[in-house]
């Protein structure tokens, strides 16, 4: 049996297996990082990509060209440049030609390209493609020694290290990717913004991160959305590096007939898939997670549109949104993370300013590269002029030797002190351009060419200029595709950041109008609808109406009794209107002899005067009487024959108390004294003397503004008076008789 032979000890190392290991999974992770998930952050663009489009520029498939089969340029990138699956390579190809994908598109696809359902596009030996206006200002300078040229893997060809990026690319475009340890995020902007910091950042390169921020507030994605992210947050992700964006769905309530709506979302976030979006809502429907949806469906043709219908009429429309925010990809956080590769290949993550920055220095350098190359096709083309010019001057003698000489190129270098390039130019000359047309045509390109080289010159030699010119280009792309134009306007709306919204249990009942008909003998019900006054309501034999109030099925109401005590009570728990309704004491606990002095819808940002029969009050806020049992919250104290008597709402603005007795002595006082709260805001308690009495007790009280008079109720309506000098004093003391037409009940 033959041995195999071993390999020469000098091609053999002994090393641990873990060291050999590492090693190869190191080599693994910066070839993946490298040459595969990170783009680079001159031109914004993956190895993937950048083959593609220079391959398409190969083939010539500039906009005004026709389109190539896709199936072509695959085949190209796979195998010249890229010698990877050709699955791999179309699907991004395909995801450049989206633009539901791409903020602005760097091929131009023919057939189908996919869509934002998620559907699959064509396969590639159906569709067909060419590059986008966008795309050949990225690659234009490649034949002119913008950038480096490297082998391809076989070796047979060439291909750019990075391309010319006349365009911003990375941050209007944006980029995914992970690779071993690492991954990038960043989303798409506005392209005219970007520009907009580019030229700040030219004039000002020591602008602050809030300046650079100020020209890019935010990402500006192909599906448009609403951005909801706080300021400051924006500021921070982009001043670190990392952070993210809270996107929104667009929608806007449209009204239907019989007081109906249905809500239309036009808009939804960036990479979510329609129909997998609906067919989430469509799950969380199913399993009743929410309550306020009716039905979700699709009447999406061009453009997008999601009908949401509500289960009635009466459902709040910014609640219904909230929840479904809370339960889908209607709401999504974008995330940002600028890790690129630097000018050396070198990952990292970088700040705004860094980025932008790096593209400026790249255009500095293409720029400068262009420049010295158009130098030298300048210098060669003198150089051949030059020698025209020689022989224009000394016609004759030129055409002499080359009649005579069996070698006339050695003979006039040396006659006439010519280069070896003069000479052979001289010689390929046509006899027809001796004409003296010709002559002044290439005196005037030479002098021509005088001027651009000396222009060109000062423009190495100054960088002041070179600035002011990457200036311009810039300028001139903003003017192309920036926010003027149709390709360039802002998609990406930005709102306030969402407030921690409690989407309340009410909200998933059912909203109706309703009226609250309280009697005088307290019994309560609930009438369907908001009924008039004109609208004759019947009662108890020997009872009357006391309270009427317009509500909401949703609302609450809160009951003042004589005992001192506020009690809470649902509007949906009372009786319906059929009927006379039922006792109010069989709802709330209101004890032995007590009775309902005041009720009210509940508004947690009231204030309410309270007192008693003998005169005793103070302010109460209303979110601090809620009572969560049937026995109420005892607020204020009351003894023996003392009754409350009075529970009336503090208005905005009100500066004076009015209390009037049962003897018709009326007494006015200022609410505060200097820094000083005359009636006091508590919890619980007596109170302090509102008014003081002989004979009798309180009769009613209020809290109202001076300077626009004290109003009381009358038969006839209204009467407001005006001059009330001689009923102002201090608190607790008896006052004088009320003004003449004042109410013999005295009551206001």
């Amino acid at each position: 049996m033959s041995k195999t032979p071993r390999a020469s000890v000098a091609n053999v190392r002994d090393a641990p297996l873990a060291e050999a290991l590492g090693e190869r999974y190191l080599s693994y992770a910066l070839s993946t990082i490298t040459s595969r998930s990170l783009p680079d952050v001159r031109d914004g663009l993956k190895p993937v990509h950048r083959r593609l489009l220079y391959a398409m520029q190969q083939l010539k498939l500039d906009p005004k060209s026709g389109y190539k089969k896709c199936a072509r340029v695959v085949g190209d990138v796979i195998g010249k440049y890229h010698p990877h699956g050709d699955v791999a390579v179309y699907d991004a190809m395909v995801r450049l030609a989206q633009d539901f994908a791409q903020r602005y598109m760097l091929v131009e696809g023919h057939g189908n390209f996919g869509n934002i359902d998620g559907d699959n596009a064509a396969a590639m030996r159906y569709t067909e493609a060419r590059l986008t206006e966008i795309a050949t200002t990225l690659l234009d300078g490649l034949s002119e020694d913008a950038v480096d040229f490297r082998p391809t893997y076989d070796g047979e060809e060439e291909e750019p290290v990075v391309l010319p990026a006349g365009f911003p690319n990375l941050l209007a475009n944006g980029a995914t990717g992970i690779a071993v340890g690492m991954a990038t995020s960043i989303p798409p902007h506005n392209a005219g913004e970007i520009c907009d910091a580019l030229i700040h950042l030219i004039k000002f390169p020591n602008a602050t991160m809030a300046k650079l921020v100020g020209f890019m507030p935010g990402p500006d994605f192909p599906t448009g959305g609403t951005i909801v992210e706080a300021k400051e947050n924006i500021l921070e992700a982009y001043t670190k590096g990392r952070g993210g964006f809270r996107l929104r769905a667009r929608w806007e309530k449209e009204e239907l007939s019989h007081g109906q709506y249905q809500i239309v979302i036009t808009e939804i976030p960036y990479q979510v898939q329609k129909s997998r979006l609906i067919e989430k809502i469509a799950e969380l429907l199913h399993e009743r997670k929410l309550a306020m949806l009716g039905d979700i469906r699709d009447e999406s043709a061009a453009d997008l549109r999601l009908i949401i219908e509500p289960k009635n009429r009466t459902v709040d429309a910014a609640l219904l949104m909230e929840s479904l925010y809370r339960q889908s990809d209607l709401d999504v956080r974008i995330p940002l993370n600028l890790n690129v590769l630097d000018a050396d290949g070198t990952p990292g993550v970088m700040n705004l300013r860094e980025v932008l920055q790096a593209f400026l220095d790249h255009r500095h350098i293409v720029l400068q590269r262009r420049t010295r190359h158009r130098l030298e096709k300048i210098a060669h083309r003198l150089e051949i002029l030059s020698g025209y010019l020689i022989v224009y001057a000394n016609l004759d003698a030129v055409i002499r030797i080359i009649r005579d000489e069996d070698e006339p190129k050695p003979k006039m270098m040396k006659k006439f002190k010519l280069t070896e390039v003069q000479a052979e130019a001289i010689l390929d000359m046509r006899l027809r351009r001796l004409r003296k047309l010709d002559e002044i045509a290439i005196r005037e390109e030479f002098d021509g060419l005088k001027l651009e080289e000396k222009s060109l010159k000062s423009l190495l030699k100054d960088s002041k200029k070179r600035w002011k010119l990457i200036g311009d280009e810039i300028a001139d792309i903003k003017k192309r595709f920036g926010q003027k134009t149709e390709i360039g306007a802002r998609r990406s709306d930005f709102g306030e950041p969402p407030a921690n919204v409690v989407v309340p249990l009410e909200a998933m009942i059912e909203r109706e109008p309703v009226t609250i008909i309280c009697s005088e003998k307290g019994w309560v019900r609930a009438t369907r609808g908001h009924l008039s006054e004109t609208e004759e309501v019947k009662y108890k034999e020997g009872d009357k109406g006391r309270f009427a109030l317009h509500a909401q099925t949703t609302d609450r109401l809160i009951i003042f009794a004589t005992n001192g005590r506020f009690y809470t009570l649902g509007v949906d728990k009372l009786p319906g209107g059929r009927g006379h309704g039922e006792p109010l004491s069989m709802m709330i606990d209101l004890g032995k002899d007590s009775a309902p002095v005041a009720l009210y819808l509940h508004d947690p940002a009231r204030r309410l005067l309270v007192a008693a029969t003998d005169g005793r009050g103070f302010i109460v806020e209303e979110k601090e009487v809620i009572a969560q049992t049937k026995n109420g919250k005892q607020v204020l104290n009351v003894k023996g024959d003392v009754e409350a008597h009075i529970c009336s709402e503090v208005p905005q603005g009100g500066d004076h108390v009015a209390a009037i007795g049962e003897n018709h002595k009326l007494i006015l006082f200022p609410l505060t004294e200097g820094k000083e709260q005359v009636v006091p805001v508590m919890t619980r308690g007596r109170g302090v003397m509102l008014q003081k009495y002989k004979d009798g007790g309180l009769s009613d009280a209020k809290i109202f503004t001076l300077k626009e008079g004290l109003s009381w109720e009358t038969g006839r309506g209204t009467t407001v008076e005006t001059k009330l000098k001689d009923w102002l004093g201090k608190r607790a003391q008896a006052g004088r008789l009320a003004p003449k037409g004042f109410p013999k009940n005295n009551r206001f």
